[in-house]
């Protein structure tokens, strides 16, 4: 199947940056939330991170230019129905996600495809709940979306196979890499990433290190880019404990239980870069860490 347009749901981080690349590889994108002043942020942070690709001559300014008029935006979910292809990418919430493709199913095509670019919530059960599970499949993008080279491709048990060859169609024009995962909880890079992050909680839990020396020591004994902590800053302390407490009721592993101080941090709010404390304070010049 040939995709044209598509569909963008949430303007958030994960959003925009669909959204951006999207546009970048030729695609129409209709980008939806259910605030303006969201879609108003995400215009002007896909045009300031273009003008960064465009200084350092990733991409041309007249690519920028045609890039950025591919995009509209609308707080009406039946204008995003008309795409052919639509990617959910609203909070990791799964009532949330069930509201939105109720929401869209009166709206759409018969031939669209609906994705889910959740990090995550079991795919099977997302498109049980919608009219066309076997054009239902799990199209989950790495943070941040313009510089991450990999897309994960979920199908659920009915997804069929022209579903899967667009979705990996798609990746390639992006010039990106599909890894294909099979349907279980977290998939693979979220399987494997977050139990370390939670890990890391404990190690700090647990009094063996402070923030400090647990990120130092990852980063230059493992040679880790960026530490398990800073790490979960940046992903989002609410997102981390949400991904783990699906593996904990999906696998019923207590491996996966999630660390007590994890979630005392995400009762307090302090969810990380997003709200300028976690386990550093991003408050000041430079992050300080918290414990």
């Amino acid at each position: 199947m040939e995709v044209k347009s598509i569909g963008v749901i949430g303007a958030g981080q994960m959003g925009n940056g669909i959204a951006h690349v999207m546009a970048l590889a030729g695609y129409d994108v209709v980008l939806n939330d259910i605030q303006q002043d969201s879609l108003d942020a995400a215009v002007a942070r896909i045009s300031k991170n273009m003008d960064r690709q465009v200084s350092r001559e990733v991409i041309s300014a007249d690519a920028k230019a045609l890039a950025m008029a591919r995009i509209s935006t609308t707080l009406a979910q039946p204008e995003v129905g008309q795409t052919d292809l639509i990617i959910e990418a609203a909070t990791e919430n799964e009532e949330i996600k069930y509201k939105i493709f109720e929401g869209l199913l009166p709206h759409i095509q018969p031939h669209t495809i609906l994705t889910s670019n959740t990090s995550s919530i079991s795919i099977t059960r997302l498109a049980s709940r919608t009219d066309r599970p076997e054009k239902f499949m799990g199209f989950h993008f790495m943070n941040p979306v313009p510089l991450m080279q990999l897309v994960e491709l979920i199908r659920g048990i009915a997804t069929d196979d022209e579903t899967y060859a667009t979705c990996h169609g798609i990746v390639e024009k992006l010039g990106k890499t599909a890894a294909s995962a099979e349907d279980f909880p977290a998939f693979i890079v979220n399987r494997i990433l977050i139990p370390m992050i939670n890990e890391a909680c404990y190690t700090l839990y647990e009094g063996v290190g402070n923030v400090a020396s647990i990120d130092n020591a990852m980063k230059l004994g493992a040679n880790h880019p960026m530490g398990p902590l800073e790490l979960a800053d940046f992903i989002g302390l609410d997102t981390c404990l949400a991904i783990m407490n699906v593996l904990h009721d999906g696998l019923a592993d207590t491996k996966y239980r999630p660390c007590p101080l994890l979630t005392k941090y995400v009762e307090a709010g302090w969810l990380g870069r997003k709200t300028k404390r976690g386990f550093y304070d991003y408050r000041g010049e430079t992050p300080v860490p918290t414990r």
